[in-house]
């Protein structure tokens, strides 16, 4: 996004009246009117789901890059997920194995923490109970324009628990909520455990994921570029405030486990992702904090700023993160133009090798938002 530089002069000049964001909100506030999406991801987390944990790692990226080059009603809309374990027994029986990792959140980066957190171990899976727990616990947007989806995964019977899943399902599709379910496991044992019917009745899909099978990700003459561009990215980015160190570290720290897992595509996906408006950071990068209508210079103390700032002049630091703003435009714009080439490269090699049907977590969830988020009037370009 270009900055302008007379408006921030003017800005400072009329003392900017209101307050800075600050980390402890954690949210990341849209431009008014801008479409929105959320996604809660429920992952069975029992002994045997090691394979599923380690597809939802790699693929949280490309999941929420589905929506890049989507619109809705001319808006360009951004991304909240939320994160949800059951079926460990290292979780308390009184929350029925159950937990809520993240509440809504644009903060990708706290989510792929997350995720690498997450152990496996024998529980009790009861999709009903954590269906229902989803469904109370976040705050929905009550918008019907708004694509709002569940995605459970697991493999053992679906109708297992205290809490009759098609009462879940109900009460899901009643606040406007579609139920995906994701069986790791054979289509016919899914079909006879539940999985079908709970997304039958939450206007869902169904569809069955080999959980042990490594992520295909087809190698592009683009994605040496794309990964390089990312350090160059990681250099425009300004912490501030208390937790902003910490926040560098976590980027770096998550960038490195996609590098970890290349071969499944993690680190061009996540570069991709930080090209992009989903990659949000208001609370801890002064580049992004300062798109913020509220944003305040005039409230920001010296020992919050950067160390390289801190000696400037009130003009030096405007003219500072405008100068950032525009190095991190340029190579997000760089980024997204490989992307494209990269997608033509790999549609067509994909059409070479006869493209057999998505059996992993990534193409499952793809595959369904793309078609249930045009029924909801998102259009995409490709």
């Amino acid at each position: 996004m270009k900055t302008q530089p007379m408006l921030m002069a003017a800005l400072i000049a009329a003392g900017m009246t209101g307050l800075p964001v600050t980390a402890a909100e954690e949210k990341d506030a849209p431009r008014e009117g801008q479409a929105k999406v959320q996604l809660a991801i429920l992952l069975d987390t029992s002994g045997s789901m090691s394979g599923l944990i380690d597809q939802a790692r790699t693929q949280l990226w490309k999941i929420v890059n589905t929506f890049i080059d989507a619109k809705q009603n001319g808006q360009v809309p951004f991304v909240e997920v939320a994160l949800y374990q059951y079926g460990n027994d290292s979780l308390s029986p009184a929350t029925h194995w159950i937990q809520r990792i993240q509440p809504w959140t644009r903060n990708l980066d706290k989510v792929s923490e997350e995720l690498f957190k997450l152990t496996t171990t024998g529980g009790e899976e009861y999709c009903g109970a954590v269906i229902r727990r989803a469904i109370e616990d976040l705050a929905w947007d009550p918008s019907k324009d708004v694509y709002k989806a569940i995605f459970i995964a697991g493999n053992e019977p679906f109708t297992q628990g205290p809490i009759d899943p098609s009462q879940s399902c109900r009460a899901a599709i009643a606040k406007g909520v579609i139920v995906n379910t994701i069986h790791c496991g054979s289509e016919a044992e899914g079909i006879a455990t539940g999985w079908k019917s709970g997304a039958v009745l939450a206007d869902g899909t169904y569809q069955v994921i080999d959980h042990n099978k490594a992520v295909v990700h087809i190698d592009a003459p683009q994605d040496a570029d794309i990964v390089k561009l990312n350090e160059e990215l990681n250099k425009t980015y300004l912490a501030y405030g208390g937790e902003g160190a910490a926040r560098v570290q976590t980027q770096a720290a998550q960038d490195a486990l996609a590098g970890e897992h290349a071969a499944a595509g993690a680190a061009v996906q996540r570069a991709v992702t930080k090209a992009s408006a989903n990659y949000c950071n208001t609370t801890w990068d002064l580049v992004d904090a300062c798109k913020q209508k509220d944003f305040d210079w005039s409230k920001m103390k010296a020992e919050t700023l950067p160390e390289e700032m801190r000696k400037m002049t009130a003009e030096e630091r405007v003219a500072h993160v405008e100068k950032m703003a525009k190095q991190r435009a340029e190579v997000q714009s760089r980024i997204q133009s490989l992307n494209k080439q990269r997608e033509e490269f790999v549609t067509t090699k994909r059409r070479e090798m006869a493209g057999g049907k998505g059996d992993t977590l990534d193409e499952a969830v793809v595959n369904t938002v793309r078609h249930q988020a045009a029924a909801k009037g998102y259009r995409f370009e490709k």
